[in-house]
């Protein structure tokens, strides 16, 4: 009787640990590959926090503080969300030109009912570069961060 107990307070610990992940990690796959942390700061806002190779023609980290939407007019076993965030990044291409100024997202994901989230989102990070006696306005942001895929494991 005392192993069955036990048997079952692990299985409750464990549904109610699945359900109750804080933190994502992973990667974003679009144009370019980027590293993916992202972590909850209530049931309604979180921070991502992306770094990696826009393009790869260079190297970029940008984080964005994201509001979280619910759709819950799909009833599944996972969860629905959309969201949208603002921040700032900022990169440096190889042929010596940076960058930095303000990034946006906007996407939506699916949080499974097993440790598992996929997002298809769009990260925009526009503003300033400069290099080499050029000063100019990063229109590259628009699609070099783009739309991308995420996949990542919640823990």
């Amino acid at each position: 009787m005392k192993k069955l107990l036990v048997l079952v307070a692990l299985i409750a610990m464990s549904a109610v640990a699945v359900n109750a992940q804080k933190r994502a990690i992973g990667a974003r796959l679009g144009n370019g590959l980027e590293f993916s942390y992202q972590h909850n700061m209530g049931e309604k806002n979180m921070l991502e926090i992306d770094a990696g190779l826009p393009a790869f023609v260079g190297i970029e980290a940008a984080a964005t503080y994201d509001w979280i939407f619910p759709i819950s007019s799909w009833k599944e076993a996972g969860s629905w969300n959309w969201y949208a965030g603002v921040g700032a990044g900022a990169g440096w291409y190889w042929w010596g030109w940076a960058y930095a100024g303000i990034a946006g997202r906007l996407g939506i994901e699916y949080n499974f009912d097993f440790p598992l989230n996929l997002s298809l989102d769009w990260r925009p990070l526009i503003g300033p570069e400069f290099g080499a006696g050029h000063i100019g306005f990063n229109s590259y942001g628009l699609y070099q961060g783009g739309i991308a895929l995420g996949v990542r494991y919640r823990f």
